[in-house]
């Protein structure tokens, strides 16, 4: 068949009106950089987060944050009255994003409306708290249930309830007026309205900051045991959060006895989740500010990630998240938390030490094992691609240590910079100088971490859930390891690494912690896949709960890390349009000069 030219520009019209039809659905399933977005999603690990991550969703994507936390006002959403329905305090945009970055979202439900409280607006106890949750009276029943209802379609299936309800209602900073009484009713009214509409969602209790008062989690479980109706209904929450700022090393302590808390109320162990972390900058250049207490630089910002996230991990914390990524609608002179700066979006050192973190630590597997002398500590990781071992110096000295190699040789990776440096043993062990903490009457935290890698390093018996207790139901023993001893100590006269009794943020109660109990993660069931990790008999070793739901293993993709290489089918669609169109152009041309 003969066809002259109209016939192929009709044609090649045609051809790029399918382009044009077929290359959006391609695009679709493919992630930023051209992964398919199932591959993307999978390269998260869950278990590393950033409150508020929607704000910079290109950074968060770029940290490689496998959660987020998002503040759900009540009184935002049913500003004033319960047929109120204003889902543009949540934009449905920001979970759709986050979902398709292979971020998880956690909702924290708070602030009373005036209309549904007798008392203050915000912390007020809501009206029909004590009600039937399927009475209309009972307005917090009727709310959770809804919201619950509404996001469950956007992904959203974890809920905080509250914060911070361990903060006294006369104390400055109180976020709920009522009783530790009204606060279990609370809970409970919230457990069982969303757990009717979303069976599978989890529920948190809220945030606790631990210092005001040492003893609300261990009371408050207490209370939760002597209900006769809780054992049949989970003791109505699933998951419990902290609070931890500042100082790395009261971690293990906090977690521990959030564990210990479960424990000696005989309530069945349950993951511990810490929702805030971090250690503010006073001294940014960019962004100055004035402190009554923790007078911190921005390297200082940037060790304290590290070093928490290995001792949060060490302790049991199934997960844990930066507050926060971004500070938004602050004005100059305040307090800035972020990674990233509020009024440019520039990045703190903070921002790439997190990155590596993420990236260097991320699918490890249980348990973890930790060993710590007077001036140092080392936590170790087992993942597939190898070993990563967290090294820092605790005090203001330095310190060389002498580190057992497990393979043939390893690299030294600058948290900040990101820069690498090989290292091979000598005599079977690595020589890793740690630079000493800098201390201006006290170490809030230690020195300058570095990341020890060892790829390839066979690894035995590790697990991503792990049991927490032994056969016999206690828990799991540890002991000192000595088996990385520093040869050398040199620098500054140490100043004294804060203790039980001085660790107490300065701006709170002057309550002395009480040392409740180890560290005892729950007892959850493996995912399908298990990495095995090399056990240490003489090393400090602590079982740590695990997330819910198993990391999936990716070839050749690292958790956290932003993918550059694109597929080639991803490109298919722009290709023949770019082709068609040039085609088409030349040919209309022709045809044109011929008319």
């Amino acid at each position: 068949m003969h066809l002259n030219l109209k016939h192929w520009l009709k044609l090649l019209i045609l051809f790029l009106l399918v382009g044009v039809w077929v290359w959006p659905e391609t695009a679709a399933s493919t992630g930023s950089a051209g992964i398919p977005a199932a591959l993307a999603q999978s390269a998260r690990d869950p278990r590393f987060g950033a409150v508020e991550s929607f704000w910079a969703p290109g950074e968060a994507a770029e940290l490689g944050v496998g959660w987020e936390r998002i503040l759900f006002y009540w009184n935002e959403i049913q500003p004033t009255g319960p047929n109120d329905w204003n889902t543009l305090h949540v934009h449905e945009e920001w979970l759709a994003e986050a979902t398709a970055q292979g971020r998880q979202v956690t909702g924290l439900l708070k602030n009373t409306p005036t209309w549904a409280t007798d008392g203050e607006p915000a912390s007020g106890v809501p009206r029909g708290l004590d009600l039937p949750i399927d009475d209309p009276g009972n307005l917090w029943a009727n709310y959770t249930r809804r919201v619950a209802s509404y996001y469950s379609a956007h992904g959203v299936h974890n809920w905080i309830i509250w914060n911070e309800p361990d903060i006294a209602p006369d104390v400055y900073g109180h976020e709920f007026s009522g009783s530790m009484a009204d606060y279990y009713q609370l809970v409970k009214v919230a457990y069982l309205s969303i757990k009717q509409v979303d069976p599978n969602a989890k529920i948190h209790l809220g945030g606790m900051t631990y210092w005001h008062d040492p003893t609300w989690l261990g009371r408050f479980l207490q209370m939760v045991a002597a209900d006769p109706d809780a054992a049949a209904n989970n003791y109505y929450f699933d998951i419990i959060s902290l609070h931890i700022y500042f100082r790395p090393e009261t971690i293990p302590q906090i977690v521990g006895n959030a564990f210990a808390a479960q424990q000696q109320a005989g309530i069945p162990l349950k993951p511990v989740w810490i929702n805030e972390t971090n250690a503010r900058p006073s001294t940014d250049p960019e962004w100055p500010v004035q402190v009554q207490a923790f007078e911190l630089d921005l390297e200082q910002q940037a060790w304290y990630l590290v070093q928490a996230h290995a001792l949060g991990f060490y302790a049991g914390a199934g997960r844990i998240a930066v507050y926060k990524l971004i500070d938004i609608n602050i004005s100059p002179g305040e307090e800035s938390w972020g990674l990233i700066r509020p009024y440019d979006f520039s990045k703190r050192p903070a921002f790439f030490a997190y990155q590596n973190t993420i990236k260097y630590l991320a699918g490890f597997t249980y348990p973890l094992q930790r060993e710590q002398g007077g001036n140092y500590t080392i936590v170790r990781f087992n993942r597939p691609e190898g070993v990563t071992r967290v090294l820092w110096a605790r005090t203001a000295s330095s310190v060389t240590l002498n580190v057992p190699a497990l393979g043939e040789s390893g690299v030294l990776i600058d948290p900040i910079t990101g820069a690498e440096t090989p290292i091979t043993p000598t005599g079977g062990s690595y020589s890793v100088p740690l630079a000493g903490a800098r201390c201006a009457g006290e170490c809030y935290m230690g020195g300058a971490p570095v990341f020890l890698v060892e790829a390839g390093v066979t690894t035995e018996g590790g697990s991503t859930s792990p049991a927490a207790v032994t056969s016999s139901g206690a828990p799991a023993a540890g002991t000192d390891s000595g088996t990385a001893v520093p040869t050398a100590t040199v620098g500054p006269t140490e100043t004294p690494y804060p203790t039980a009794t001085n660790m107490i943020p300065v701006p709170l109660p002057s309550n002395t912690p009480t040392v409740t109990g180890t560290a005892v993660p729950p007892t959850e069931t493996p995912p399908a896949t298990e990495i095995a990790a090399v056990p240490t008999a003489t090393a400090e070793v602590v079982e740590a709960s695990g997330d819910e739901g198993a990391i999936v293993e990716v070839d050749d993709v690292v958790a956290g890390e932003t993918a550059v290489a694109e597929s080639p089918d991803s490109n298919v669609g722009i290709w023949l349009l770019g082709g068609a169109g040039v085609v088409a152009l030349a040919v209309a041309f022709i045809w044109l000069r011929r008319r």
